[in-house]
């Protein structure tokens, strides 16, 4: 994205058209794309929050976690999705997937990340077979949230 930043700028510089508006806009325009980013990043965050705000007004049901499974995240060079991590700084994702009946037979899943390979297998090994509390969605049955505090 630097670099990106920098081509732009020196192409302008280069143009032999720079006067107070040109610099003016491309700053403009460097802060709008900094409030952007912002904005998603505030969003994916306070969305997170929301959600586990709210169900906490969910009625529970008991869910048995059948799959329990560890991958390698790398980012693939998107600033949003994969601000987490860096290319120097993978890490692992450690997702518990677990079936509930409400009525009829359910699934949902639950991750964390990890920045060992160890560690993640050893949390979702802990917890394969377990029977844990979930919170489903009354308006919508296929819904349903695990909270970290409920492990």
């Amino acid at each position: 994205m630097s670099q990106i930043i920098s081509l732009l700028f020196a192409s302008i510089l280069m143009s032999g058209t720079v006067g107070p508006n040109t610099i003016f806009s491309f700053m403009l325009l460097m802060l709008a794309t900094g409030v952007g980013v912002l904005v998603v990043i505030c969003r994916v965050i306070v969305g997170g929050w929301i959600e586990r705000t709210r169900c906490r007004n969910w009625p529970t049901v008991s869910a048995v976690v059948d799959i329990a499974s560890v991958a390698y995240c790398r980012p693939d060079g998107s600033p949003i999705l994969h601000f987490k991590a860096s290319s120097y700084n993978p890490y692992y994702k450690a997702t518990l997937t677990y079936i509930y009946h409400n009525p009829e037979e359910q699934m949902g899943d639950y991750s964390r990340d990890f920045g060992s390979k160890e560690d993640a297998e050893s949390w979702v090994n802990s917890y394969k077979g377990e029977t844990v509390k979930v919170y489903v969605d009354p308006r919508d049955p296929t819904r349903s949230v695990l909270r970290e505090e409920d492990l």
